[in-house]
């Protein structure tokens, strides 16, 4: 399952996942790389499948079942939804209509039924998001996994923009940190260039600044070396994998020494600081 690859309608990326943690993301994406091109058929997935195409550490079942539980608790809460050209016409629709999770049975599963009217949001695509599972599930951070799937709509012209209500809205970040710039450099941004910069090579993230007193934020743009129309999103091998990532990392003129460092730990898997000491 190392080359599974998510692909599905950019609508699924404008919604926000609110309170998502990092583990039921990837339990969400994990079961959407799954459901592209199933039409409204139930799809079933082991408890075993299920951790691993989302490398889900907790062995026991009965917090894995939790974990899933909460996790569709949170997608129920995800409103998809069109409009007319007039706008007087509207409807929202949820992605998933059944869910059931049986753990009694000998080999415990997962049942999952896509919504009639989500379908084109996995089905018969004209236009798409595409990435590989392993990539995204390995991002710790919430806000570089949500900014990973932001990016890769963008894949192939390397520049994104958002305004700070979007950048706000889609990252869901506390309302505290709207007033409060800082808090934003280091928890947020922070952590997305040091886990996306081995991925996106080039990664630059730039403020924009608006006029009037004190000259505020009112948007972020990222750029990075655009991707091939053709390219693929399959893993090279793990050795051919971790060399690219440093190159992109080692190259790469916007990140301190220090947040050299911590990404090459991340990259490796090694406790942070330890690059430093070397």
């Amino acid at each position: 399952m190392g080359n599974e690859i998510i692909k599905y309608d950019p609508e699924l990326n404008t919604i926000p996942l609110r309170k998502f943690t990092p583990v039921e993301m990837n339990l969400f994406f994990s079961i959407i790389s799954r459901m592209r091109d199933k039409s409204d058929q139930t799809i079933r997935f082991t408890f075993d499948q299920l951790k691993e195409l989302s490398a889900y550490k907790p062995t026991a079942n009965n917090r894995f079942e939790d974990d899933i539980q909460r996790t569709y608790e949170k997608m129920m809460g995800l409103h998809f939804g069109r409009r007319s050209k007039s706008g007087l016409t509207r409807e929202f629709f949820v992605l998933f209509t059944e869910f059931k999770i049986d753990g009694d049975a000998e080999e415990p599963y997962v049942d999952v039924k896509v919504y009639e009217r989500a379908l084109p949001l996995l089905n018969k695509l004209e236009s798409w998001v595409r990435y590989a599972l392993a990539e995204f599930r390995d991002l710790k951070s919430s806000y570089a996994k949500t900014m990973f799937r932001l990016l890769k709509q963008f894949r192939t012209t390397g520049y994104a923009y958002f305004s700070k209500e979007d950048f706000f809205e889609l990252l869901d970040m506390p309302k505290s940190y709207w007033n409060s710039p800082s808090n934003v450099d280091k928890f947020v941004i922070k952590p997305i260039k040091e886990e996306l910069t081995p991925l996106f090579r080039g990664l630059t993230v730039r403020k924009k600044y608006g006029k009037g007193r004190g000259k505020p934020v009112i948007g972020y743009s990222f750029t990075w070396k655009p991707e091939k129309k053709d390219a693929n999103d399959f893993s090279q091998g793990q050795l051919q994998d971790e060399r690219q990532k440093l190159f992109n990392i080692q190259h790469n003129g916007e990140l301190t020494e220090q947040e050299k460092w911590r990404a090459i730990d991340k990259v490796k898997g090694l406790t942070l600081g330890s690059t430093e000491k070397q």
